[in-house]
């Protein structure tokens, strides 16, 4: 296996840590602000913690990973024997994370490739994976860029929130559209459409509009091969059965992942969250 192109993300990867040790990839954390305390994602906050704090709607923010966090990253991994490194981020449509990794870049003592993938949680987790397989062929720093690129071109992204309060508050989607569906009292299902949430259908009950989730996924896999994840917070019950669905109705299925997002996005979407991403092959 190659070393010399070393693979970096960010926590809102949510990657399966086996996936990741396997893989030797690396995620720098973002912080969640939970009142007074600035916490880092996957260490020193937990989704079921950020998810009581929301629903005692206690005042929560994210910030993105700073630059000297970066240059350390960066720093150890070519202590480790990396000669390049490949940066893969959440999209900056969400995020200061790819500016930040950007700067990091110019000092760094390797050179780094950083890429603003446009996606985020499993969908940008898919991408890691596919440059850190890259590079473990013995692929170049280009190699592992187009394979990462290529998976995310792909790649569909859909998700149900039970509100869309949590979105506007964050700046994630327009007011307008949250006003709409509070006012309709309709049931939203969006999609990442150009590296933005945007809003693709409006159904009458939540039932209606998670059966519909697991439709649009479905159509989406198609009879190729496929990986998909099933993310969700406070929702364990609604992501294990529409995985099950998708293992009985998806033919040529191969990884299904099933996770609880993390504090950054939960924190944005508000629990009872539930997405599927598709990433065919």
């Amino acid at each position: 296996m190659s070393r010399h192109v070393a693979i970096v993300t960010d926590s809102t990867a949510y990657l399966p840590p086996p996936a990741m040790r396997r893989h030797h990839i690396t995620a720098v954390p973002l912080t969640v602000v939970l009142g007074d305390q600035a916490l880092e994602e996957g260490t020193e906050i937990s989704a079921r913690s950020l998810a009581l704090a929301l629903q005692k709607r206690r005042p929560v923010t994210t910030s993105r990973p700073s630059p000297e966090e970066f240059v350390r990253t960066y720093q150890e991994a070519a202590d480790a024997g990396a000669t390049a490194i490949v940066s893969l981020h959440l999209s900056s449509e969400f995020s200061g994370t790819y500016d930040a990794a950007v700067l990091a870049a110019k000092t760094a003592p390797v050179p780094v490739r950083v890429v603003d993938t446009g996606m985020v949680a499993m969908a940008l987790g898919f991408c890691a994976l596919a440059a850190a397989e890259a590079a473990e062929a013995g692929g170049s720093v280009d190699d592992a860029v187009a394979a990462a690129e290529k998976r995310a071109a792909g790649m569909s992204a859909f998700f149900y929130v039970d509100t869309l309060d949590y979105l506007r508050r964050g700046g994630r989607i327009g007011a307008a559209q949250a006003l709409l569906g509070s006012a309709l009292a309709v049931k939203p299902l969006l999609q990442l459409d150009g590296g933005r949430i945007e809003m693709l259908e409006k159904v009458r009950t939540a039932s209606k509009a998670i059966a519909r989730l697991e439709e649009l996924a479905v159509e989406r896999a198609g009879s190729g091969s496929v990986d998909i994840a099933v993310h969700h917070l406070a929702a364990p019950e609604r992501a294990e059965k529409l995985a099950a669905h998708l293992r009985e109705r998806v033919p040529a299925l191969g990884e299904l992942h099933v996770s609880e997002v993390g504090a950054v996005i939960g924190a944005h979407t508000g629990p009872g969250l539930l997405a599927a991403v598709i990433a065919p092959r």
